[in-house]
């Protein structure tokens, strides 16, 4: 990040025509913890089956919050944003909405602890 410049990908500069090396990496998949990344893919298995049982508005913003939660590399704000609206959609439908409700939980304490 440099400025008001946001990198979410691979960023290369060239300067000059000869001798250049290197890309600046700026994926998060190396650096996200095994049980965050197998904590989301739970998330993830979950909601797309909670979605197809609830009605079209609520299934319309979980189909906005699903890219941002499956990316490696999403904003912080942007992925907190995203799983409170998935854990307050499947606290608001009861039972059937409970474990990913809890597992949107999980997965906001676990980035809280980062």
């Amino acid at each position: 990040m440099s400025g008001n410049n946001y990198y979410y990908g691979d960023n290369v500069s060239m300067h000059g025509g000869s001798g250049n090396t290197g890309i600046v990496k700026n994926g998060a998949t190396g650096d996200v913890d095994p049980a965050l990344r197998l904590a989301l893919a739970e998330l993830l298995q979950g909601v797309r089956e909670l979605r197809e049982q609830l009605p079209q508005p609520s299934a319309q913003l979980i189909d906005e919050s699903l890219p941002v939660l499956a990316a490696d590399a999403a904003p912080p704000q942007e992925r907190h944003r995203a799983l409170m609206a998935v854990a307050a959609i499947a606290a608001a439908v009861g039972a059937v909405g409970q474990p990913v409700a809890e597992a949107a939980n999980r997965v906001l304490q676990m980035l809280s602890g980062q």
